[in-house]
């Protein structure tokens, strides 16, 4: 005999609404006040690009980029990779529509990478920099 269970014929709902983004604006060296939207969005993007993959165990392996391995490829083949680690790692955030318009400048031992990143509050222009 198994016994029934309470919540058997109850219905729950869910709230697939957007969460609100406010979070702590991180400076250099403190955190000052809060900042929400586009603003937050900006500064999470900063982070998750500005992480190694893997490098923090306290982190998931889901959370940052991978780069450190693309150090003495061919640049032709960082751009590749690059362009898709960016978009990999940025669309994980549920906030975030789309990565598009890649464009790539290599000064002296690096890549420079710009992208516009939409968003469901607006456009933002953001850039990485690799060592090759």
């Amino acid at each position: 005999m198994i016994p029934k269970s309470i919540l058997e014929n109850t219905e729950f709902k869910i709230d697939d609404s957007i969460q609100t983004s406010k979070t702590f604006k991180v400076t250099t060296d403190k955190m000052q006040g809060y900042i929400d939207n586009l603003e937050a969005l900006k500064q999470s993007i900063y982070h998750r690009l500005s992480t190694e993959r893997y490098e923090y165990s306290i982190l998931s392996f889901e959370y940052g980029i991978q780069t450190e391995d693309l150090l003495g490829k061919e640049s032709t083949y960082v751009k590749i990779e690059l362009k898709r680690r960016i978009a990999e790692c940025l669309l994980k955030d549920d906030r975030i529509i789309s990565v598009d318009n890649f464009q790539f400048n290599i000064k002296e031992n690096s890549l420079h990478c710009t992208f516009d990143v939409s968003s469901i509050y607006g456009e933002i222009e953001m850039s990485r920099a690799v060592n090759i």
